[in-house]
Parts: C-alpha cells; sequence; structure tokens
C-alpha cells in the first residue's frame, strides 16, 4: 500500500457564523489560547506523518499562506531584541521537511467539489481530509489514529462519534456491521438525515483517510443535499465498490465552526496550556462572574 502523506484542508468557506470577525479574516485563523485553527489542524496532520499540505482556499485567504510562510521582517525584530523563544516559535511553525501547497476553490460548490479541487496535487494516492472547524485532541492524534486504521485495512476510514438522535440532521449519518468495539464497516451513509431516517446515531466527524477512486465520483457532479457536490454522498458510492470503515476515534471534538463550540475549545485547552494553565485554571476557580449591566454595548448581538 502506499504511504498516507498528503493531507486536504478545505479551508474556503466564508465563516458568516462569525461575523463581523471573519470580514476580513478567515475563521480557521480564529485563534484558540495562541494559535489559530488551522494550526491545530495542520499540527495533527503532521504528527500522523503527512508531508505534503494541499490547502483549498478561496478570495480573502491570503492570511493562511502568509501564517504557513517565512516572515523575515518580523523574524529580524525578534531576533535584534533577543526575544530568541518566540523567534524559535514563528520559525519552527511547521517541520522542514512539510510542503504547503495552495489550490484555489474557484466557485462555492460543497465540501466535496473542495476536495475534487485538490485532485491535481493528490494524485493517485490514499490522502487525508482534515476540517479545521473541528478542533480534534486525543491521547493518539486522531487522524494519526485513522492512519493506522488504514495501514491494517487498505481501505478509506472515516472518524465518527455517537450523537443524539436529536442532532443526526446536523452530521453525515453512517451504519453497518461491527468490527470490534471501535470499528465498524460503512455500508449505508446518509447526509444530515431527519432523526426519524437516520440509519443510526454514528456521526462522521471532521476526518477521513480516503483512497483515490473517491476523485472520480465526485467529478461526476452530482448535487445532494443544498445544492452542493457532498462528500458524503461520494463515499456512499464508493462503499458499493470498496470498503469502507469508520473508526470510532478516541478523545474529544470541539465544534469550532459555532461561537459555543469555540468558547469550549478556549477554556478546555486554557486550563492545560503550558504556560497560562495553571493561573487561568485557578481564575476559573475563583472568579467573580460579570454583571450584563457592566459590559453595556459590548455585550449586544
Amino acid at each position: 500500500m502506499k504511504p498516507v502523506r498528503k493531507a486536504v484542508f478545505p479551508v474556503a468557506g466564508l465563516g458568516t457564523r462569525f461575523l463581523p470577525a471573519t470580514k476580513a479574516s478567515p475563521k480557521e485563523m480564529l485563534a484558540v489560547v495562541d494559535k489559530p485553527l488551522i494550526q491545530y489542524a495542520v499540527e495533527e496532520a503532521v504528527a500522523a506523518g503527512m508531508t505534503d499540505l494541499i490547502f483549498v482556499t478561496g478570495r480573502h485567504k491570503r492570511a493562511i499562506e502568509d501564517h504557513f510562510d517565512a516572515s523575515p521582517e518580523l523574524e529580524a525584530e525578534l531576533e535584534a531584541k533577543g526575544k530568541l523563544q518566540l523567534l524559535d516559535v514563528v520559525q519552527n511553525i511547521l517541520p522542514s521537511n512539510v510542503n504547503c501547497i495552495f489550490v484555489r476553490q474557484p466557485v462555492a460548490l460543497g465540501l466535496g467539489h473542495a476536495v475534487l479541487c485538490a485532485r491535481p496535487a493528490v494524485g493517485d494516492e490514499p490522502f487525508a481530509v482534515l476540517l479545521a472547524d473541528d478542533l480534534m485532541v486525543g491521547p493518539t492524534p486522531i487522524t494519526q489514529q485513522l492512519v493506522r486504521t488504514y495501514w491494517d485495512t487498505g481501505c478509506s476510514v472515516l472518524a465518527v462519534q455517537d450523537v443524539p438522535r436529536e442532532q443526526t440532521r446536523q452530521y453525515g449519518i453512517v451504519a453497518g456491521p461491527v468490527i470490534n468495539d471501535r470499528l465498524s464497516q460503512v455500508t449505508e451513509m446518509v447526509e444530515k438525515p431527519n432523526p426519524e431516517q437516520a440509519p443510526s446515531t454514528l456521526a462522521v466527524a471532521g476526518r477521513y483517510v480516503l483512497t483515490p477512486g473517491v476523485f472520480d465520483l465526485l467529478a461526476k457532479g452530482q448535487r445532494g443535499v443544498g445544492g452542493e457536490i457532498q462528500l458524503t454522498d461520494a463515499i456512499e458510492q464508493l462503499t458499493h465498490t470498496e470498503k469502507v470503515f469508520a473508526h470510532r476515534y478516541e478523545g474529544r471534538r470541539y465544534d469550532c465552526g459555532s461561537k459555543l463550540g469555540l468558547l469550549q475549545a478556549s477554556v478546555d485547552l486554557a486550563e492545560h496550556h503550558s504556560e497560562v494553565g495553571q493561573a487561568f485554571a485557578a481564575w476559573l476557580k475563583n472568579r467573580q462572574p460579570l454583571q450584563a449591566q457592566d459590559m453595556g454595548r459590548a455585550l449586544t448581538a
């Protein structure tokens, strides 16, 4: 089998749920403590052995490219001021053996179309897909868990989690024979079904390892839910010709595409941050809640 060395990051979305913060800055650059969302996803991919990072971008996403590029002026200033620890942080955002490739998604036709845009860079190799909106942490990086399952099976693998039935309309839902407590074969997959129509409560999270066979199915351009080219639909079709597995990952997912999820991730990760964790945890324990009337207009929606 070919190794999984390429990771695709669909980052062309507008991030309208975070306006006005995302009016001029990509949602993937929203910070959790001291790193943007996209960096957490990139670090997860690199930890899983990825060396080619393919960013599928759109207009107004230049900040993502700049973040992973060198910054000579900033580096020179940090060095001149003796801020060597910060200089090391800036210079080592990515290991030297990792390559960044930027591809434009010219029209917003859905997640499946964004993944298809990466086809020239991926070629005929298995690849990972990471959605930066989903900040995921675990004892082993979630993408690395999927790569291990790929090596065991030689097949596409989806990260999944159980969700309340009333939430199935928010996810792609899978069903199929159970292999063990972590693994199931996918024989049915539905994008955002109503609770009464959902085949299970096993929901796809924002991590995938896919075989290149999915590209031919995406290239057919069939529109699904919302009139978009859905990655879920292509994977469901892939199950008719190849085995696809669902891996119940070990870890926690934060839906940072929502304000609540971003706040939850910020609090949890801040409590475990090497620099501020102890002080932040103490502040949380002893804090005096701020009253709404003390904030005035700052709290208005």
